[in-house]
């Protein structure tokens, strides 16, 4: 079978992109069981509670849900386990110096396949306050209504 290549997205958290302000973005290798290899390829994980912890001077991604494989047996892994992250020490190191600060947490942001081995996308990120988000949710809008405003110039005068 011919090895893959390129990027295959399983799953996006579109909530954390919402509630936090992403500060800084890291790729980092996810040291998986072959069941829940399996349970990703058939597209099938969340990233919504996603987070990352240190424990012992590791990143571990925790509260990541990938189900159980259907065609598993007692093999099988535990859905919301806790996953090591697979880093250079110098990124865990810089990573959890900043998390340290005030407001700042680790969040994933996509899981995907990157020539056929299992990476996750996280982030260093700021929890928004509501106005905050209300801010950005009001930008939006006014950007869409100058993109509607100017389509309908275009097509009277164009």
């Amino acid at each position: 079978m011919a090895r893959e290549t390129g990027r295959k997205l399983i799953a996006s958290n579109k909530k954390a992109r919402h509630d936090y302000l992403i500060e800084d973005t890291i790729e980092a290798g996810l040291a998986l069981t072959g069941t829940e290899v399996k349970s990703l390829r058939m597209g099938r994980a969340s990233l919504v509670d996603g987070y990352a912890t240190d424990y012992n001077g590791e990143l571990w991604l925790e509260g990541v849900h990938i189900p159980e494989y259907v065609q598993g047996n007692w093999t099988n892994h535990t859905a919301r386990r806790r996953r090591k992250l697979l880093l250079h020490r110098h990124e865990i190191d810089k990573l959890l110096a900043k998390a340290g600060q005030q407001g700042h947490t680790i969040v994933p942001l996509a899981l995907y396949f990157k020539d056929g081995r299992a990476k996750v996308e996280i982030a260093l990120a700021k929890g928004k306050k509501i106005h905050d988000k209300r801010q950005t949710l009001r930008e939006r809008q006014d950007q869409r209504e100058v993109q509607k405003a100017m389509s309908a110039h275009l097509k009277q005068h164009g």
